[in-house]
């Protein structure tokens, strides 16, 4: 599959050369930069051309950009204009893929660019907090040892007056470990179903008995427990609005199509198998 622009390895030491085209209040999009025998490079183009880049190319300065990516729309233009003949069946079907992409993403940008409403804003809200109930978040600290007996060993520890967090400290396995076993707040769906089960359990300021996960054996105590209600608007705001955005833009897709003169049943009797074949268009 050809790619938009392609770019040469010397034109990145070679593009430090560049110089402005005109002072930067008189350009334009449709300012030229480049005549090939005639036809007009711009800015635009130009633009375009950087836009459609690999991020690492797009990260370098513009004053070495600038004279790569002019030189290779040149080269571009200088070859497409040599080409004689029919353009072959990949192209032309690139060609209108292309076109068909672009076009169709600039009906979705439109839609997007549609401002939410406060009506389809607080309906979202209400949709996604307005029945859930008060979510249950623990504050917790863990021990992780290797072994169920090191477990029961450090349990007899504490149990025996020895400091959780000095022994997390001493003995955990885990990152938390230097921290004092510390895990802050976390709410359901946070930690691995095991952990999560038994901190549910636990009373405030209950140490567990020895909790086998993927990672080990973990001794848990629970700090606190608190209920977190639904966010407030602002906090969750632009969350929203993108919802609301995500859902417009599906539903004007599925209107555009459902309202479209489709008909599939060609399709039905071809082997799925075609599409690998590159041979057809040859």
């Amino acid at each position: 599959m050809q790619k938009t622009l392609t770019f040469l390895a010397p034109f990145v030491v070679a593009a430090s050369l560049a110089l402005p085209v005109a002072a930067q209040d008189e350009v334009k999009a449709d300012t030229v930069v480049a005549t090939v025998n005639g036809t007009d490079i711009t800015i635009g183009h130009m633009i375009i051309a950087r836009a459609t880049l690999p991020e690492q190319y797009q990260q370098l300065p513009p004053e070495v950009l600038f004279k790569g990516i002019l030189d290779q729309l040149v080269q571009q233009t200088a070859l497409s204009q040599s080409f004689e003949g029919e353009l072959p069946a990949r192209v032309a079907l690139a060609i209108e893929n292309e076109q068909r992409q672009l076009v169709a993403g600039e009906v979705i940008e439109k839609n997007m660019a549609v401002p939410v409403s406060e009506d389809e804003l607080n309906a979202a809200y209400e949709e996604t907090y307005g029945s859930a109930e008060p979510s249950e978040e623990y504050d917790a600290s863990h021990i992780l040892v290797e072994t169920e007996e090191e477990a029961l060993a450090v349990i007899a520890e504490i149990e025996g007056g020895a400091n959780f967090a000095e022994v997390a400290k001493e003995k955990s396995t885990g990152p938390s470990g230097p921290g004092g076993g510390n895990l802050g707040w976390f709410g359901p769906g946070m930690m691995v179903p095991e952990f999560e089960a038994a901190v549910v359990d636990l009373e405030v300021g209950a140490v567990s008995a020895p909790v086998q996960t993927q990672f080990g054996w973990h001794v848990i105590r629970l700090t606190d427990k608190r209920l977190k209600d639904a966010p407030p608007m602002e906090e969750v705001k632009a969350e929203l609005e993108t919802q609301v955005r995500q859902v417009r833009v599906q539903k004007t897709i599925e209107q555009m199509t459902e309202e479209a003169d489709v008909d599939l049943s060609p399709s039905e009797d071809v082997d799925p198998t075609v599409i690998t074949n590159l041979g057809l268009l040859e």
